[in-house]
C-alpha cells in the first residue's frame, strides 16, 4: 500500500470522509458514463438529502439511467429483459430518480453538460442547470467552478501482492483534471472506486496508487451495458453510404448507436465481400454521378481516434479493418486505437478483459484534450498520424443552408449535448483531406405524422452553417464544403425525401436563395421510403437487423421488430391491420405471444394488441 493513499472498507467510510475533508459544502465531479461509482455517489447524495445544512454541487455528464417501460406492451417486453440485462441490484443514480420525479432537495444541484439521449425533456430542473460546453472546454470549467473531489470506478490487478490500478473507462476528463488542479495548486480529493469486472486498461489510463487520496471498492454489481439494438433500412442504407467515404490507410472516429452499427456493419462488408460490395454500389437505386465512391478493400487498414470506444472498433479490429499503426515517440508505442472513454456492449467489456497482448498494447485510454484536439506539444505529429480523416456523428436535423442541430430542440429543451462533435467537426477543417460527417434519417414520425428532418431553419444550431461539410441520409450524400448558399441547398435538396422536396425548394426561392426557374433533377424525384426498403430487404441476408448478435433471445428478437414496426404506424395504419388480423390463427406464434402474456387475452385491450402483434408477424 502506498503510505499517501486512504484505503477504506466501506462506502459509509468514503463518504463520511470525503465531508470532514472538504466540509459541509461540497461541489464532487464525477465521470461520465460507465464511469459513475453510482453507491458510492449515493451514499453521498443521502447524507446531503438528510442533513439541509449542507450543500452539495454534482458536476457530471451521460448519468445513465435502466430505461423505465411506460405502455403495457413496453412492460411485458422490457421488464424480463432488463432484469435479465442489467441485474436486480442495480444501483441506480439517486439524483436521476429524484429529478424525475421534481422531489431533488433544495441544498442539492447536479449540473450536467450532456445528458442521456432524451431522458431530460421536461424535467425542469436539469433543463435549467444543463450547461452547453464542447467536450474539450469541461475541465477547464470544472476548476473555474471550484470542483473539490473527482470519485471514479476504477479497475485493480494484483501482481505478486502489489496493486496497480487503471482508470478504466474514464481517463478521458480526470487525468485534464489532475494536470489541472495541479498546475493551478488546487487541491483536488480524487477516490477511486474498485469495481471487480471493470477492464483493466494500459496506456494513459494506468496510473499510481498515489494519483488517488481513498480507494475503496463497490459491490459486484453489474457494469452499465448497452443492450444491442436492431439496425432497420433506414440506418442500414445511412451506414453504407457512409461506408463509401471511408479512404484506406485513414483516420476513423464513430459514435454509438444504430447508425454507427450499420456503418461498421457496411464497411466490413466491404472488407471481408468487396466484389459485392461494389456491386451493391452500383445497384443503389438512387445514384449521384457526380460523387466517386471509395470501394476498394482495406489494405494498409485503419487507425481508430474517437472520444468514445464501443462495439464498433471491436467489430472493425477483428475484421483485420483496424489495424493502421501510429507511432507515440515518447513512450516507443505503436497503437491502432487512442480513446477518451468507452461504453459498450457486455460482449464489448468482455473482450476488453481477454485482449491479446498485442491488442492490449494498441490501445491507449488517454485524456480528452489529446483525442479531441490537435493543440499539443506534438501537434505537427498528431497531424500527420490523422491522415485521411473521417469523423461521423449524427445529428437531429440540418438546415437548407448546412447548419445541424444536434442536441436541443427549438423550444431550447435539451436532448442530449454537443459532446464532442463541435470538436471534430472544426478538426476536420483543420487537417488536409479530412471529413465532417453527419448522419441523420431524412424523417422522423411524430404524432403518425410523418416530418421531414432537413429543414428551412433551426432554432438551435449545434453546428453553425459556416463549418457544414458532409451530410448522409439514407437517399444519399450531399458535399457540402466551400458550397456556396445555392450549391448546398441544391445537394441537401438531393437527399431530401420527396415529399418534402417542393415545399422546401419553394421556400429557398422566396428567400431569394435559388433560381425562381430552378427544378429538382428527375433522378432525385424518387426518393421515397420504399426504394429503399425494398433495396435493403432484396438483400436481407447481407442487410439482417442484428449483424453482431444481440442480447435479446430469437423470440425477443422478433418481438423488437415488430413492436418498433407498431409503434411507426400511423392510426389508419393500426386499423387496416387490426381488421386483416381478425381471422389470423395465434397457435403458429404461441412463443411470441406467450412471451408477453397476450395468448390467452383477458381484455378487449389485450385482444387487440394480440390481433395487431399476430398481423405484423403473419407478414413478415
Amino acid at each position: 500500500m502506498n503510505k499517501n493513499t486512504i484505503y477504506t472498507s466501506t462506502l459509509a467510510k468514503t463518504a463520511d470522509y470525503l465531508y470532514k475533508t472538504i466540509g459541509p459544502n461540497l461541489n464532487l465531479g464525477c465521470p461520465l458514463g460507465l464511469g459513475k461509482p453510482n453507491a458510492l455517489i449515493n451514499e453521498i447524495y443521502n447524507v446531503a438529502a438528510a442533513d439541509t445544512s449542507k450543500t452539495l454541487n454534482i458536476y457530471t455528464a451521460l448519468s445513465l439511467s435502466v430505461p423505465k417501460p411506460k405502455s403495457l406492451l413496453e412492460k411485458r417486453f422490457l421488464q424480463p429483459f432488463l432484469e435479465r440485462h442489467f441485474g436486480k441490484d442495480y444501483p441506480e443514480l439517486s439524483y436521476i430518480q429524484a429529478q424525475k420525479k421534481g422531489a431533488l432537495p433544495s441544498n442539492i444541484n447536479v449540473i450536467e453538460f450532456y445528458m442521456q439521449s432524451g431522458s431530460m425533456l421536461g424535467v425542469d430542473s436539469a433543463q435549467r442547470t444543463y450547461v452547453s460546453l464542447n467536450y474539450t472546454h469541461v475541465a477547464q470549467t470544472l476548476i473555474e467552478r471550484d470542483v473539490h473531489a473527482i470519485v471514479q470506478m476504477i479497475a485493480e490487478k494484483k501482481e505478486n501482492g502489489i496493486s496497480r490500478y487503471s482508470l478504466s473507462c474514464n481517463s478521458d476528463l480526470t487525468l485534464d483534471l489532475y494536470d489541472l488542479a495541479k498546475n493551478k495548486n488546487k487541491k483536488l480529493v480524487i477516490i477511486g472506486v474498485i469495481h471487480p469486472d471493470l477492464p483493466f486498461m494500459g496506456g494513459d489510463a494506468e496510473v499510481d496508487a498515489n494519483f488517488f487520496d481513498v480507494v475503496t471498492s463497490t459491490k459486484n454489481h453489474q457494469l452499465f451495458a448497452l443492450p444491442i439494438l436492431p439496425i432497420d433500412y433506414e440506418d442500414h442504407a445511412i451506414g453504407f453510404h457512409a461506408s463509401q467515404m471511408i479512404k484506406d490507410d485513414g483516420t476513423l472516429q464513430i459514435g454509438i448507436g444504430s447508425l454507427s452499427d450499420a456503418l461498421v456493419h457496411s464497411t466490413i462488408l466491404r472488407a471481408t465481400q468487396n466484389d459485392f460490395y461494389k456491386k451493391l454500389v452500383v445497384d443503389f437505386p438512387i445514384q449521384n454521378p457526380e460523387l466517386i465512391p471509395e470501394t476498394s478493400t482495406f489494405v494498409s487498414g485503419l487507425y481508430g481516434t474517437s472520444e468514445m470506444i464501443m462495439d464498433g472498433f471491436m467489430h472493425l479490429r477483428k475484421a483485420g479493418v483496424l489495424k493502421r499503426e501510429i507511432f507515440e515517440s515518447d513512450k516507443n508505442i505503436k497503437r491502432y486505437l487512442h480513446g477518451a472513454f468507452f461504453l459498450g456492449s457486455k460482449k464489448f467489456y468482455q473482450w476488453l478483459r481477454n485482449l491479446s497482448a498485442i491488442d492490449y498494447q494498441g490501445i491507449n485510454m488517454t485524456r480528452v484534450s489529446l483525442v479531441n484536439d490537435l493543440y499539443d506539444e506534438n501537434e505537427m505529429a498528431i497531424r500527420r498520424q490523422r491522415k485521411h480523416a473521417r469523423f461521423f456523428n449524427t445529428c437531429m436535423q440540418v438546415s437548407l443552408l448546412g447548419g445541424a442541430a444536434s442536441d436541443t430542440l427549438p423550444t431550447g429543451q435539451v436532448v442530449s449535448g454537443i459532446g464532442g462533435q463541435y470538436n471534430f467537426v472544426a478538426m476536420s477543417h483543420e487537417l488536409m483531406d479530412a471529413y465532417s460527417i453527419l448522419m441523420l434519417r431524412s424523417t422522423r414520425t411524430k404524432n403518425g405524422k410523418r416530418m421531414s428532418n432537413i429543414v428551412w431553419t433551426h432554432e438551435q444550431l449545434s453546428i453553425p452553417r459556416h463549418l457544414r461539410d458532409v451530410v448522409i441520409t439514407e437517399y444519399g450524400i450531399a458535399h457540402l464544403r466551400g458550397k456556396t448558399d445555392e450549391e448546398t441547398i441544391v445537394a441537401l435538396l438531393n437527399i431530401t425525401d420527396s415529399e418534402f422536396q417542393e415545399n422546401l425548394l419553394q421556400i429557398a426561392k422566396n428567400n431569394g436563395k435559388i433560381k425562381k426557374n430552378y427544378k429538382i433533377p428527375k433522378q432525385y424525384t424518387n426518393n421515397n421510403p420504399k426504394a429503399v426498403k425494398d433495396f435493403i430487404e432484396s438483400n436481407s441476408q447481407t442487410f439482417p437487423p442484428y449483424p453482431f448478435g444481440s442480447d435479446f433471445t430469437p423470440v425477443e428478437e422478433r418481438l423488437s421488430l415488430v413492436l418498433s414496426q407498431l409503434k411507426e404506424l400511423q392510426k389508419i395504419g393500426i386499423l387496416k391491420l387490426l381488421v386483416a388480423s381478425l381471422l389470423l390463427q395465434k397457435d403458429i406464434f404461441k412463443a411470441e405471444l406467450d412471451r408477453l402474456d397476450l395468448f390467452n387475452v383477458k381484455s378487449v385491450k389485450e385482444y387487440v394488441f394480440q390481433r395487431l402483434i399476430l398481423g405484423i408477424l403473419h407478414h413478415k
